[in-house]
């Protein structure tokens, strides 16, 4: 029974980052005519676009991809802590909590990798053309962008990447604490 939930768990966690990114592209500005963005866009149409009938986005918020990525992971922690029905309705506030705690885990997660990600390809392939570089680097970029503005390259050395996976270092201890 235990590894049927942590393979449920996994692929939800899996599409539930498809939304997140969604987000994050929409956020970020990212190209949506690169092979991988369409991959997401086609992955999370399906739940997303009836969902958008009622959740409006504005301007480059689009609230639905949050709102469906907060209800993924609320489903997702109700059948992996195997909430009876009869009482959601005492587990409902600690549950709420758990998910906004996961989704923003995700979110640091997923920008970590990102940066690691971005930092490994600027070594190997600087100038890289490939389609998840060039989405890797528009992802990051608004988060980069006002460290740079601070704190420019000192002799051709971007130290800009380690600042922010401090950051996010330490917000990600610091939600770890609040679990």
């Amino acid at each position: 029974m235990q590894i049927l939930l942590d393979v449920v768990y996994f692929i939800g966690q899996f599409y539930i980052t498809i939304v997140l990114l969604r987000f994050i592209l929409q956020v970020s500005r990212a190209d949506f005519y690169n092979p991988i963005s369409q991959f997401i866009v086609k992955a999370t149409n399906p739940l997303l676009i009836p969902l958008r009938r009622i959740v409006p986005g504005w301007q480059r918020l689009d609230f639905a991809s949050l709102i469906l990525a907060l209800l993924l992971q609320f489903v997702l922690e109700s059948l992996v802590n195997m909430i009876p029905i009869s009482a959601f309705g005492q587990y409902f506030a600690p549950l709420f909590g758990i998910t906004l705690l996961s989704l923003l885990n995700a979110v640091i997660q997923l920008y970590t990798w990102a940066l690691i990600l971005v930092v490994i390809i600027s070594w190997v392939a600087p100038g890289s053309y490939h389609p998840g570089a060039q989405l890797l680097m528009q992802i990051t970029e608004p988060l980069l962008k006002p460290i740079r503005q601070i704190m420019p390259a000192t002799g051709g050395l971007d130290l800009s990447p380690m600042i922010l996976l401090l950051i996010l270092f330490v917000i990600g201890r610091a939600l770890a604490g609040a679990y």
